[in-house]
């Protein structure tokens, strides 16, 4: 974050505790109002929106086809913090400037880590080996520490294992329960029919995709996002753009050449495009390979209200639709029912 952003979300801070607002955090619920709460991400606030309902009023600070690696806050996040009751975040560094918008809107607001909350963990990007080409010693020699700046402990893209969205949401309704014992039920309620969802979604997403050989489900995209749904689903992940777990990162000439190389010893079929990511590199690599680039994923972000990943259960039925195309050369579809 740049320092005069620094300066200026702490500037409003102290204006936010000079108008005596900072002591906001608690529940709008007594007197008849909403739940005031704060999601850092797009998959977030839609599972608290879920689990919520019109008893919660979500403040979400990543709009869709935002990048949640590069966001700097705004001074209305700070504002926003100031008068929830609960902040849910998604943990694991994605996104770490939640902390200091909490800090500076003086909110005492208990901050929720969901990621610390589910069972399936992948390594983070400095234990990450990477797959052949991209990992050597000399490369990263000739790269420096640019290209590789994420340096959490776990793979923070979660969420594309929707048994860790399934232990999420069971932590939103245990926090949206303790913020508002009067709506629990309600939050029993909503929390057991969007898990019923989440199951029919995995193994919606494990059936179709399981109708695509093994040996064909070779997974090359923008940056390192989808490790998670690979390792659930039974996907060979070959390669990225971006060889990162961050889009913070940069592709080298030296990168894509190998990925080129890599793409055409392993006869990948398609190159996925990301829909928060700038195309081009992407399917550039398609052309010079004769893959296919048609297929788009959501990766970090949800998509828009009209688009087909507007919800995270659109998001996950979409990538696998996206997935089972690219692998099949459009003789697999999954059509999941959301």
């Amino acid at each position: 974050m740049s320092k005069s952003r620094q300066l200026g979300l702490a500037a409003l801070g102290l204006i936010v505790l000079a108008l005596g607002i900072a002591g906001c955090g608690s529940s709008d619920s007594t007197s008849g109002g909403p739940l005031k709460v704060v999601a850092t991400t797009t998959q977030v606030g839609d599972w608290v929106r879920e689990v919520g309902g019109d008893a919660v009023s979500v403040d979400q600070v990543l709009q869709p086809n935002t990048d949640p690696h590069e966001y700097e806050p705004r001074p209305s996040d700070v504002a926003d913090a100031a008068g929830a009751a609960v902040v849910f975040a998604s943990g694991d560094d994605l996104d770490s400037w939640i902390e200091e918008i909490v800090a500076d809107s003086g909110s005492d607001a208990e901050v929720i880590d969901l990621g610390a909350h589910v069972p399936e963990r992948l390594a983070g990007e400095h234990e990450h080996e990477e797959h052949e080409g991209h990992g050597d010693e000399e490369h990263a020699e000739d790269e420096g520490e640019e290209g590789h700046e994420h340096d959490s402990e776990f793979d923070p893209h979660w969420w594309h294992d929707p048994r860790n969205a399934e232990a999420a949401v069971r932590e939103i309704q245990r926090a949206l329960g303790a913020a508002d014992p009067d709506h629990r039920a309600l939050f029993r309620r909503n929390a057991a029919e969007y898990l019923r969802r989440l199951a029919r979604l995995d193994a919606g997403i494990a059936s179709c995709l399981g109708r695509v050989p093994p040996a064909e489900r070779k997974l090359v995209t923008d940056h390192d996002a989808f490790g998670y749904f690979a390792h659930r689903y039974g996907i060979d992940v070959v390669g990225a753009v971006i060889p990162s777990q961050t889009t913070q990162a940069q592709a080298s000439a030296k990168d894509v050449s190998e990925l080129i190389d890599l793409i055409e010893r392993e006869g990948v079929k398609a190159v996925f495009p990301e829909s928060s990511l700038s195309a081009s590199v992407a399917e550039a690599v398609a052309r010079q390979t004769g893959a296919s680039s048609d297929y788009e994923l959501y990766g970090d972000t949800l998509g828009p209200a009209d688009s087909p990943g507007s919800t995270y259960i659109g998001m996950e039925a979409a990538n696998a639709d996206a997935m089972a195309q690219g692998f099949s050369d459009g003789r697999v579809r999954c059509r999941l029912s959301p």
